[in-house]
């Protein structure tokens, strides 16, 4: 098999990407955060609408996904830009994901004295990083370092015969070599949880997994709309899903067939290796952002309408069971599993397919979404803003 290749951090993680990113704590930031981006080659700017006016759990998710983003091992480097005032403070958070070693730095536009001075300032800090990190080489490293996220959206008939159990043979491989993967959407596996509880690793941690899609369902009959009317979605339902259990049915494939170890929060790192899952919501921008906080350096997803959707610092893998999606959106997709529906490959050539190419990618190959430009990033919430 061929050998991975990945930057090694002072933290023992590896990364298969070498991204300096510059990243706003709060949306007051934002445009300080792309203009500096901008001054500096190759530098990616992280920016959300997140970062203050919010409380409690809300605010703790979201120290939690923009700390996670930055130790995540496809990040060599991180310039914090802050406003001076936010909930997210700049210096506290730059600080947290300084205890992985990597170099991280931050600037205050209160402190610097305005957006242009903040961008003079941070624009030579970031500078002075994309030179250290133009040093740094790939060498070699074992699967077990790997934390592989499997996402699907757009999801048609065509997902749960053909792109997810290709996905789910993939999963099954990446964990028997003794790396980590991660099933997400808890929304998506309600109707199928009765299956998945039995997959867990002890009967205390299945029993948890049913407590979970209770509180996700509470959760959503708490806004006092029927959650089952916006999923499945207009478009999965024009792609022949006739209901939420139907779509779950096929959804949960692409975990493969192991144990799941433990249950994350969105946006925590696992603890353990093997098949893990993750409590994110099914909107896909979200549920990436969710899964890359937590560690993962590469994911799969599977779309039958189609979406191009990508990730600031994660390669993002696209897998379309749906001959005519792979037609009109073949700039977007990587891996055509389509050709197990008109029957002209098997699930196995196409799980080998995408076996060889998900190596390729870790090695540098960039995903189409990242050919693209496509750098989406959202940080789910639970509440509303103070």
């Amino acid at each position: 098999m061929k050998e991975l290749l990945g930057y090694w951090r002072p933290d023992e993680q590896v990364g298969i990407r070498n991204h300096l990113v510059i990243m706003s704590s709060v949306v007051c930031a934002n445009r300080a955060t792309e203009l500096i981006a901008a001054a500096v080659p190759g530098a990616i700017p992280i920016t959300h609408q997140h970062g203050c006016a919010q409380i409690g759990a809300d605010m703790e998710m979201v120290f939690r996904t923009l700390e996670g983003t930055g130790k995540n091992p496809n990040v060599g480097a991180v310039l914090v830009v802050g406003l001076g005032c936010e909930s997210v403070d700049a210096a506290d958070l730059a600080g947290r994901i300084a205890v992985s070693g990597k170099p991280v730095d931050f600037v205050s536009i209160q402190k610097s004295g305005g957006t242009a001075r903040t961008v003079e300032a941070g624009t030579k800090k970031a500078i002075k990083m994309a030179e250290r990190l133009g040093q740094a080489r790939r060498e070699p490293f074992g699967w077990e370092h790997l934390i592989l996220g499997t996402e699907c959206g757009g999801s048609d008939t065509t997902s749960g015969i053909a792109a997810n159990p290709v996905t789910g043979g993939v999963a099954d491989r990446v964990v028997n070599l003794g790396g980590t993967v991660i099933l997400s959407e808890t929304p998506e596996i309600i109707g199928a949880e009765h299956i998945m509880a039995k997959r867990a690793v002890t009967p205390e941690l299945g029993q948890q997994f049913l407590e979970l899609i209770k509180q996700v369902e509470a959760r959503y009959l708490r806004l006092g709309a029927n959650f089952r009317g916006g999923n499945p979605s207009p478009g999965n339902v024009k792609g022949g899903l006739t209901t939420l259990e139907e779509k779950s049915l096929g959804a949960i494939h692409k975990a493969g067939t192991s144990k799941f170890q433990e249950i994350l929060d969105y946006g925590e790192r696992p603890s353990k290796k093997g098949l893990v899952v993750m409590d994110t919501p099914g909107h896909d921008v979200e549920s990436l952002t969710g899964m890359a906080a937590g560690g993962s350096q590469v994911s799969i997803f599977t779309t039958g309408r189609g979406t191009p959707t990508g990730h600031p610092i994660c390669p993002i893998i696209k897998v379309t069971g749906n001959p005519q999606t792979w037609e009109r959106m073949g700039d977007d997709m990587d891996i055509n599993a389509s050709t197990v529906i008109m029957g002209r490959e098997t699930l196995a050539d196409v799980e080998e397919h995408l076996f060889r190419y998900l190596v390729e990618v870790i090695n540098g190959r960039l995903a189409r979404a990242e050919v693209m430009g496509h750098r989406e990033f959202g940080i789910t919430r639970l509440s509303m803003s103070l």
